[in-house]
């Protein structure tokens, strides 16, 4: 049992103590802001205050921990081990940074809460971070913050014993778009074809007319090959279906197609499977239920597994949404234009709600690798991806945290924009299991 002084128990001194203590070490904690009874206390123990009572181990303290709402932050930059740190104290202490305050910051995404500009999808970039700004962003610098504090707490305290975590690998897919050709529909079939004749697609209409009779496999159902990977290196899969209705941003077939419902069902016989709220449900918390309601009703079980399409994330809105909607883990802390940690942890955490100061039990579950971030945003070429993704891989083995990466189905077809990608996600995978 580890006992801990603070002048003032808040909600979020409670929630960053439970993420280090309970999760990342996994050992009891009491909290006490009465200095007899610490002083007292014989055991393991350090306290987090403006000033130490004693001479015991002590952690001295921002004001963030104790604050209520979002405001503008004065944030001390230093280093510490040869880590970045935010909320720099007093040098000459053991740990001479606010290392609660600055896991808090990052974890809960405060920034996220300030004015801040956003792209053209309304998202949040990679750029505006502090992570970004301070040249952290590729490592999950809380992570490494807490074991660093933990091996003080070992050499101070022998006798506590921590639990010991294990590297963990997900592969996560979305299908935002389920087949290029077939199960279209006429009127889209129709649609794609005017489109190939007005703009001289003559290739795309060819290919087109060879799938829909039957002379060529549709080019994005490489399902057989994404589970004969699953299989090959026993891999944890989760698949994430889009089943929005039809808009500019969210083109999957309609989810009562019985072609895509039981392609969704085969899938489910093999892998956990999620929601991914379209594009257009992000403004309305009925079209997320409907969503949900659909995919509940095509595999006969309750849907607690989410990610936002385009990862199109606003703070508070879209979690307080998924929580009002029984979504009990979400897999959409992390950029679209850039590789790494968006929370600057790869470990699971539950979600602070600043709105309302509380902690909730949606679990958020980080994710650093996207395909279409590096084909797309940073241009980065078949060959080139090890060089790019080994590092933050390595990363998260050192502090043995989970790696998720996110792919897409079409993402492996071999075809227009993805040639030269379909051996990329395979390697990716033996880079992550290895």
């Amino acid at each position: 049992m580890l006992f801990i002084y603070t002048h003032k128990i808040s909600l979020r001194a409670k929630y960053i103590f439970n993420l280090f203590f309970k999760d990342l070490y996994g050992i009891e904690y009491t909290l006490t802001d009465d200095p007899a009874l610490f002083n007292a206390h014989a055991g393991p123990k350090f306290s987090f205050a403006h000033k130490a009572l004693g001479d015991e181990l002590h952690i001295q303290c921002a004001a963030l921990i104790f604050e209520q709402g979002v405001k503008e932050q004065n944030i001390p930059v230093g280093e510490w081990r040869g880590f970045k740190t935010l909320f720099k104290t007093n040098t000459a202490n053991l740990v001479p940074f606010d290392i609660f305050a600055a896991s808090f910051y990052l974890v809960s995404r405060y920034e996220e809460y300030l004015p801040h500009i956003r792209d053209k999808h309304d998202r949040f970039e990679a750029e505006s971070s502090i992570a970004w700004q301070h040249h952290f962003l590729q490592m999950p610098i809380v992570n490494y913050w807490a074991l660093e504090f933990k091996t003080i707490l070992q050499e101070k305290f022998p006798e506590l014993v921590f639990k010991q975590h294990r590297y963990t690998y997900i592969s996560t897919i979305d299908i935002d778009n389920a087949y290029a050709f077939k199960q279209k529909g006429v009127m889209r079939t129709i649609g794609g074809f005017g489109r190939g004749f007005v703009n001289f697609f003559w290739a795309d209409m060819a290919e087109r007319l060879r799938t829909l009779v039957g002379k060529m496999q549709d080019p994005y159902d490489t399902y057989d090959l994404q589970l004969a990977i699953q299989k090959k290196y026993n891999l944890e899969v989760i698949y994430f279906f889009l089943l929005g209705d039809y808009g500019p941003n969210d083109k999957n077939l309609p989810s009562n197609n019985n072609k895509f419902q039981s392609l969704i069902k085969h899938l489910n016989d093999y892998a956990e499977v999620g929601i991914h709220p379209s594009y257009g449900s992000n403004t309305s918390a009925g079209q997320v239920k409907k969503e949900i309601t659909r995919l509940t009703n095509i595999v006969h079980r309750n849907i607690i597994k989410s990610r936002q399409h385009f990862l199109k994330l606003n703070f508070p809105i879209t979690y307080k949404t998924l929580i009002d909607n029984g979504i009990l883990d979400d897999y959409t802390m992390g950029y679209a234009n850039q590789v790494g940690f968006r929370a600057s942890i790869c470990s699971p955490f539950y979600w602070y709600d600043l709105d309302t100061e509380t902690e909730t039990n949606l679990c958020i579950h980080p994710f650093p690798v996207m395909d279409a971030t590096l084909r797309f945003y940073m241009k980065v070429k078949p060959e080139e991806v090890r060089a790019t993704v080994l590092p933050v891989i390595e990363h998260v083995k050192k502090v043995n945290g989970t790696m998720i990466t996110l792919w897409h189905n079409e993402t492996i077809s071999d075809w227009r924009e993805w040639k030269g990608w379909k051996d990329v996600y395979e390697e990716v995978v033996k880079m992550c299991v290895e």
